[in-house]
C-alpha cells in the first residue's frame, strides 16, 4: 500500500517514510522510527524532545525572550498588557511587583476553552449551518418550479376572468340582437302603413286623372276630395340606436377584482442560542408622567412636529416653519409659498427637511434654505409622512376619482421612485377607511408601519411586508368618554405605540403587539394632535387649538437582561 496516497495506511516515519512510526519530536513535530531517532538527534540541537508517538505534542513550546535571548518565557506579566517574560525579566527592576500569571496556567485554561469551543463548532454550530446551506440549495433549487405554479395560477384566474368576460359581452351581443329585432318590427310596421297609403294615393291620382280627361259630367259632381283623408299622415318614425356605457375601470379596482401578490416574508429564524448580556437599559412606564416644559409656538392650529437633537421643527395652520430648541427659543423660520402651507413635516437622514402640501399636490425638500419638488401627484393628494430607518419616505396618499369612494394607501419611496404600495388586505380589501381626514403614519422599531386611521377610530399596523399585523380600536375605560379618534402616532426605544385621543383629551400607550398598557392624561393636555419622540424618550405633543407643544417625561431607565440574537 502507498504510504503516500492512502488515508488508511498506519503513520510512518517522516525520514525514512517507509519504517511506522515509534517516537515523535515534540519540537521539531515530525514522526520517527527507532533507527531514525538516532539521525534526528544527530546535530546534538538542545531543544529536541523525542516522547512516544502516543504521547505527541505533550510538551509546551515557550516563546524565547526578547530581552534575554538564551532564555524562554515562563510567565505573563498582567500589568504590562500580557507580554511573555522571563525569569530574568520577573527579577528586574521593569517587572518588579508586577501582578505575574505562569503561561502553562493560562494555556491549561485556554486549551479548555479552545477545546469547548472546537466542540461547539464541530457538533452544533457547524452543523446547523450545514442545514442552513441544505435549506437555502433544496429553496434555490424549487425556485422556479416555485414561481411557475405561481404564474401558473395566475394565468389560470385570469383564462376565469377572460371566459367571464366573454359571457358577459356574448349576454350583452344576445340583447343587442333581440333590440336589433324590435328595432327592425317597429320600423318594418310603419314602412308597411306608410306603403299602403302610397298606394291608396296612386289609386286617387289615378281616378283625378281619368276625371280630367272625361268629359261626362256626373264623374267630375259625384268626385269627393280625398285631402282630408291624406293629410292626417302617420308620424315620422326616428328611433336612435341603443348605446354601450362603458365603466371607467381603475387599476386600483381591477386589481382588488382580479386578485393580489402577497408579498414575500422574510421573517430569517433563530438558528444561534442567544447569549445574556447584563445592564442593557430598559425603559419602564412611570406610574405617573411629569409634564417637563410648555412652549408657546404662535399657531393657530398646531398640527404638526419633529425633531433631532437640537431641534424641533413645527408647522400649523399658516405658510411659515418654525424651528425651535429644546428650551423653546425660535431659532428660525422657513417661509412657504402663499396657500401652500405644509400639511406634515419630517427630517431625512442627511438632515433635510421635507414636507407635504395638499394644494400644490407635491412633497418638497428644503436644501440650504431651497425648496425643491420631490414627488409631484396628478390624481390623488399627498397626506402624512414618515422616514423609515433605511432612509425610505412613507406617504399616506388620498385617492379620489371623483365616481368612486375615496379610498387610502401608503406607498414607499426612494428619493421620488416608488418601491411599494400597501392598500388592500390579504382579502383584498381596504386596509384604510376612505374617510377623508389625514391618516398619521410612523414605523416602528420591528419595522412595522403603523398608521392613525382617525376616520375609522383605529391604529391600523402591518409588518414591512404590507401584511396585516393587527388593529388597535380604542379601550373601555371609564376615563374615555367619546369615539376613540387617533390623529399623531409615534413610537419610542421600547417600540411602544403611542396615539393621542383627540376629544378625549389622552395619549395611548400601546406594546408593539397593540395590547393597551396605559394612558398619559394628567398632564392637562387639550386636543393633542401630533406627537413625537426624542433620543431620550421624552414625549413631544402639540395642542391643536392652543399651539402649545408639551415636553412630557413618562418613561425611566431601569437596569435589565436582554437577549441579543
Amino acid at each position: 500500500m502507498d504510504p503516500h496516497s492512502s488515508a488508511q495506511d498506519v503513520h510512518r516515519c517522516d525520514l525514512c517514510e517507509t519504517t511506522i512510526v515509534h517516537s515523535y519530536c515534540d519540537f521539531c513535530q515530525v514522526n520517527l522510527c527507532k533507527p531514525c531517532i538516532i539521525d534526528h538527534i544527530f546535530d546534538e540541537y538542545e531543544k529536541h524532545k523525542i516522547v512516544p508517538f502516543q504521547k505527541r505534542r505533550s510538551t509546551l513550546i515557550y516563546p524565547k525572550c526578547g530581552t534575554h535571548p538564551h532564555k524562554k518565557c515562563e510567565f505573563l506579566c498582567k500589568d504590562c498588557n500580557n507580554i511573555f517574560v522571563c525569569s530574568s525579566c520577573v527579577t528586574s527592576e521593569q517587572h518588579r511587583n508586577h501582578k505575574l500569571e505562569e503561561i502553562a496556567e493560562v494555556y491549561k485554561t485556554k486549551r479548555q476553552t479552545i477545546e469547548k469551543e472546537a466542540d461547539q463548532l464541530e457538533n452544533h454550530t457547524f452543523p446547523t449551518v450545514k442545514e442552513i446551506t441544505r435549506d437555502l440549495e433544496n429553496q434555490l433549487a424549487n425556485l422556479d418550479g416555485g414561481y411557475e405554479k405561481l404564474t401558473t395560477t395566475m394565468s389560470k384566474q385570469g383564462e376565469q376572468l377572460h371566459r367571464e368576460i366573454d359571457i358577459i359581452i356574448n349576454k350583452m351581443k344576445t340583447e343587442i340582437s333581440e333590440i336589433k329585432m324590435k328595432h327592425r318590427d317597429i320600423l318594418q310596421k310603419h314602412l308597411d302603413e306608410i306603403k299602403q297609403i302610397q298606394s291608396l294615393i296612386k289609386q286617387t291620382l289615378l281616378a283625378i286623372e281619368e276625371i280630367k280627361n272625361s268629359n261626362e259630367v256626373s264623374s267630375s259632381i259625384e268626385f269627393n276630395s280625398k285631402i282630408l283623408e291624406f293629410s292626417k299622415l302617420p308620424p315620422k318614425v326616428q328611433i336612435s340606436l341603443p348605446t354601450f356605457i362603458p365603466k371607467q375601470i381603475f387599476n386600483y379596482n381591477l386589481y382588488s377584482l382580479f386578485g393580489h401578490i402577497a408579498p414575500l416574508s422574510t421573517t430569517p429564524e433563530k438558528n444561534i442560542l442567544s447569549l445574556i448580556q447584563p445592564n442593557i437599559l430598559f425603559r419602564e412606564l412611570l406610574d405617573e408622567p411629569e409634564l417637563v416644559a410648555t412652549i408657546q409656538t404662535g399657531y393657530k392650529g398646531l398640527h404638526s412636529v419633529c425633531q433631532n437633537k437640537d431641534n424641533i421643527w413645527l408647522s400649523g395652520l399658516d405658510q411659515d416653519i418654525k424651528c425651535f430648541n429644546h428650551n423653546g427659543s425660535l431659532l428660525k423660520t422657513i417661509k412657504i409659498k402663499p396657500n401652500h402651507w405644509p400639511l406634515d413635516i419630517v427630517e431625512d437622514t442627511d438632515g433635510h427637511l421635507i414636507y407635504s402640501c395638499c394644494k400644490s399636490g407635491t412633497v418638497n425638500k428644503v436644501k440650504n434654505g431651497q425648496i425643491e419638488e420631490l414627488i409631484r401627484f396628478q390624481d390623488c393628494m399627498p397626506g402624512m409622512l414618515c422616514i423609515t430607518s433605511t432612509g425610505d419616505l412613507l406617504v399616506s396618499i388620498m385617492i379620489n376619482d371623483g365616481e368612486f369612494e375615496t379610498q387610502f394607501k401608503v406607498v414607499r419611496y426612494s428619493g421620488s421612485t416608488e418601491k411599494q404600495i400597501i392598500q388592500f388586505d390579504e382579502e383584498g380589501k381596504p386596509l384604510y377607511s376612505g374617510n377623508a381626514h389625514t391618516k398619521y403614519i410612523t414605523e416602528n422599531r420591528n419595522n412595522d408601519i403603523c398608521v392613525a386611521d382617525h376616520g375609522a377610530g383605529a391604529v391600523v399596523v402591518v409588518n414591512q411586508d404590507g401584511k396585516l399585523r393587527w388593529r388597535y380600536t380604542g379601550h373601555p375605560s371609564t376615563k374615555t368618554i367619546n369615539p376613540f379618534e387617533p390623529w399623531g402616532i409615534t413610537t419610542d426605544s421600547q417600540s411602544r405605540i403611542l396615539t393621542r385621543d383627540y376629544k378625549n383629551h389622552c395619549i395611548h400607550i400601546l406594546d408593539q403587539n397593540g395590547e393597551f398598557l396605559r394612558y398619559i392624561d394628567n398632564c392637562d393636555l387639550e386636543y393633542p394632535s401630533d406627537l413625537c419622540e426624542d433620543n431620550n424618550d421624552y414625549l413631544f405633543v402639540c395642542e391643536w387649538k392652543k399651539g402649545n407643544l408639551k415636553k412630557i417625561k413618562y418613561s425611566k431607565e431601569t437596569p435589565s437582561f436582554e437577549l441579543v440574537m
